[in-house]
């Protein structure tokens, strides 16, 4: 689906916003549960350790209750060097062992493995860009998704929706994947199943773009109205 096609075949931006405030009861309804979206500057401020903590932070959430993980999150920034990437690359597998055996902590080896790893792709992002919050401050929102293929395929435990959902914890613009966006996707013929190949990403990009160019608004602002015109 492209150019001029795209344009005559996705439902206008504004039709969905009137199919969620039906639904919401008023705009300030739907303005109020809106995600947070940081400026580029923002961005930019925060150290690589706050990025390597959400990112672990959201790799230790997946398929556990959220609140037990941040409840325990404290004893993590503790027990690895406030997630400073510089000391975790050099923890050995003993080090790791001894993890395991603190109760304090969700002891999950693989993910326990992935914050060594992903310490080194947040350091090799740091090399290549600046720092993660310069990456993340720069990189064009059209190619939302070519953040996610890079966490995919560079780091560890980050497939599925867990780059997404890191990339919308720290503040950086993103559509998101839930089960009600992709019924919306579908139902516009925009793709016929959940986005899954980068084929199926960057054509429900291209709609995002579209309505990004109709509205103004940041694509986490749009995917959460999309899902709001069926949830």
């Amino acid at each position: 689906m492209h150019g001029r096609r795209l344009e005559k075949s996705v439902i206008p931006f504004n039709d969905l916003l009137a199919l969620a405030v039906n639904r919401k009861g008023s705009l300030k309804a739907v303005e109020a549960q809106l995600p947070a979206v940081l400026e580029p500057a923002a961005l930019r401020a925060r150290d690589d350790a706050f990025y390597l903590s959400a990112m672990m932070r959201r790799i230790f959430r997946a398929g556990l209750k959220h609140s037990l993980v941040d409840n325990k999150w404290p004893a993590f920034e503790e027990a690895f060097f406030g997630f400073e990437p510089e000391k975790l690359v050099l923890m050995p597998d003993s080090m790791l062992d001894e993890r395991m055996q603190d109760t304090r902590l969700i002891r999950h080896w693989g993910k326990m493995k992935a914050i060594r790893h992903n310490a080194q792709l947040v350091m090799d992002l740091a090399t290549e860009y600046g720092s993660v919050g310069q990456w993340l401050a720069d990189w064009p929102a059209e190619d939302t998704v070519g953040l996610w293929q890079i966490l995919k395929k560079r780091g560890k435990q980050l497939g599925g929706n867990s780059g997404a959902a890191f990339l919308r914890m720290v503040g950086k613009d993103t559509w998101y994947p839930t089960e009600d966006v992709v019924a919306v996707l579908k139902s516009h013929n925009v793709i016929d199943k959940p986005p899954s190949s980068q084929r199926d990403q960057k054509a429900a990009q291209q709609a995002f773009n579209h309505w990004q160019q109709q509205s103004g608004r940041p694509q986490a602002h749009i995917s959460k109205i999309l899902a709001f015109t069926v949830g």
